[in-house]
């Protein structure tokens, strides 16, 4: 019994130590086979060493069985000897056709580049010993099956290097497909090559360093570009798969609205994939072929915008204002999308002055034919946008004003290749035409207007303010007054304390000017606005040149320096009326509002009457508190 527990522990402490020597012995890694590559194309097979001693960097020496070798091992390529390789492999090895290539010192890749149909077999990695004892894996074996070059690809049109208008569409096609007993599939990419770069040709070595344009993977998903992701998510760029024939699919790319830096050379890629059993992809077999070139004719070479009457136009108030817009140079062959904008610089209201250098939208017309106008001013003269022609359109205005004068001109933004943008797409090109100068001859119109407290009793809280405001308008001609009244805070003097040296100085600072507070307009044809909250306010005329502002029931927020404000219109020959831009202001009126004969009586009675309460309420407390004293004692002598 001793001796077989003696036998048992012993072998476990043998094969304990074996184990233990194992974990750190030397093996070799290999991917697991069988590899299936095509003829004519790359092979690269990865070895690596570990668990070894010596130096970090080890040898490698790879060996072939053939099939049909009957198990001879024939010597391909090593990185000590370079006289290891047989002799079918010596040329090869010396052109550098097949070669090692070390990725670090462990590390080594067997690279053929053009397989051929011998080359099938099983592959030894072999990795000679710098161990101080021999022990573990020295070499790896993988079989690789050679299998044929069955992979088809062709264009049925070719670009022809004409140039091609900006915005026009694209549409490239090619066919591919492949046919292998082995399970393998199908990618195809769209690409294009600028000026300087290249790209392979044949069957081996086809390695593009151009741009991706779209793609259908091996996975049969659609894949853009980088370069040309928002293209693709805005619908531009397109890829269809449809059936072919002779076993061959047809893959047709469609670019919406080619632009500028689309020109260069376009090419189709066909690759062939399959899953090794590691279960990684690989790529065993690529051909690529040129489509052809393209170059992309920039529109602002032939754009040109024109309006018309050129140079200066002047009309008399009320006349009818026409002007034109030409677009030139669209190509017939892309339907684009125009946005058209009728601009003016230099026109000038009645109540805001804008200044030259302000330019703002009259009117436009979206690409989808619809008309708006960018201000009042236009709307209330009344006037029209449209389409006349293909590439022509107009505006009027039907009764021009003289705050319609100004530079007028035509601005079109050119959605090339796109009839409906999006609100954010942006436009391919902004061109804009040269200015027309639009002059209005207006009557030469005079306008005063002075501001005046109307006469009465001193105004106190609770008063009816009354505020005249007489304004003339000479001129030839209908003419009509609008009346403005404006109310400032009285300004106030702040006191400030200067520190000196030898005393403290108190020295006022100027009134704080405020902005005024629209309180009430007149309009030229009768009809009052009120503004102000709170105030009781009515405005009217009381005869042809005297307007009136009553404040009822006036409080302390309406007390202040008053004015008025009068604009001159003047009545064009169709019977419309027109601001004439002549405008006056007048003096400002302070208005003070001063305590009511009640409120002097009442101030005094209420003072009165609480100091009586407070010295009745005093006296009953002393006597109050002098009668229980007096009592307390009574009642202690008792």
């Amino acid at each position: 019994m001793r001796t077989a527990m003696a036998s048992m522990k012993t072998t476990l402490f043998v094969l304990l130590h074996w184990g233990l020597q194992c974990a750190v012995c030397r093996d070799i890694f290999l991917p697991p086979g069988t590899l299936y590559r095509v003829a004519g194309f790359p092979l690269s097979l990865p070895c690596a060493v570990s668990g070894y001693d010596g130096p970090r960097t080890q040898d490698f020496e790879w060996f072939l069985i053939r099939d049909d070798a009957g198990g001879r091992q024939m010597g391909v390529v090593s990185t000590r000897d370079k006289d290891f390789p047989y002799t079918p492999f010596q040329a090869r090895v010396k052109s550098g056709e097949l070669r090692v290539e070390r990725d670090s010192g462990d590390k080594v890749r067997l690279v053929i580049q053009r397989l051929r149909a011998d080359d099938q077999g099983k592959y030894e990695c072999y990795t000679p010993s710098t161990d101080i004892t021999y022990q573990g894996n020295y070499s790896a074996k993988v079989t690789v099956k050679v299998i044929p070059d069955t992979l088809q690809i062709s264009f049925t049109r070719s670009l022809t290097g004409q140039p091609v208008p900006e915005g026009a569409e694209l549409t490239l096609t090619c066919s591919a497909g492949i046919q292998s007993e082995q399970l393998t599939h199908l990618s195809i990419t769209f690409g294009k090559r600028s000026a300087g770069e290249g790209l392979g040709s044949g069957a081996g070595g086809e390695v593009s360093t151009a741009r991706e344009i779209i793609s259908i993977d091996k996975l049969l998903g659609v894949v853009p570009g980088h370069s040309y992701k928002k293209r693709y998510d805005d619908g531009e760029i397109t890829l269809e798969k449809r059936n072919g024939e002779a076993g061959l699919d047809v893959y047709v790319m469609k670019m919406r609205a080619v632009q500028p830096q689309d020109t260069g050379t376009y090419f189709c890629e066909a690759s062939q994939w399959i899953r090794d059993p590691d279960r990684s992809w690989q790529k065993i077999a690529q051909r690529t072929l040129d489509i052809g070139n393209l170059t992309v004719q920039q529109l602002a070479e032939s754009l040109s915008i024109t309006s018309s009457p050129k140079g200066e136009v002047t009309l008399q108030v009320g006349s009818p204002l026409i002007l034109t817009c030409e677009v030139l140079g669209l190509p017939s062959e892309v339907n684009s999308g125009l946005l058209v904008q009728w601009m003016k610089r230099g026109s000038v209201r009645s109540d805001v002055a804008w200044s030259g250098g302000v330019e703002v939208e009259v009117a436009r017309m979206s690409p989808d034919g619809v008309v708006s106008w960018g201000d009042d001013l236009s709307r209330a003269s009344g006037g029209s946008m449209e389409k006349v022609a293909e590439g022509r359109y107009s505006l009027k205005l039907f009764s021009a004003q003289p705050l319609d004068s100004g530079v007028y001109r035509c601005v079109v933004s050119v959605y090339a290749g796109r009839t409906n943008p999006g609100v954010s797409t942006p436009a391919t090109l902004t061109q804009r035409s040269e200015g027309v100068t639009v002059n209005l001859k207006s009557k030469d119109v005079l306008v005063a207007a002075v501001a005046q407290l109307s006469r009465g009793p001193l105004l106190k809280r609770g008063s009816t303010i009354t505020l005249i405001c007489n304004a003339t308008v000479t001129t030839t001609g209908p003419a009509q007054a609008q009346v403005q009244w404006l109310r400032w805070p009285i300004p106030e003097r702040v006191i400030k304390k200067v520190p000196r040296p030898a005393s403290d100085v108190a020295l006022p600072d100027p009134p704080v000017v405020q902005k005024p507070r629209l309180v009430a307009v007149l309009m030229y044809d009768g009809v009052a606005e009120i503004y102000t909250n709170g105030s009781d306010v009515s405005v009217d005329r009381l005869s042809a040149g005297s307007y009136r502002l009553r404040v009822h029931a006036a409080t302390m927020e309406d007390q202040g320096m008053y004015a008025c404000h009068a604009q001159a219109w003047g009545q064009d020959p169709h019977g419309g009326w027109y601001n004439t831009g002549a405008k006056a202001e007048s003096n400002a009126v302070t208005v003070y509002l001063y305590a009511r004969a009640a409120d002097l009586v009442l101030i005094p009675l209420v003072i009165g009457v609480s100091s009586a309460l407070f010295v009745g309420i005093v006296i009953i407390a002393t006597v109050t508190c002098c009668f229980m004293k007096r009592l307390a004692g009574q009642r202690a002598q008792k």
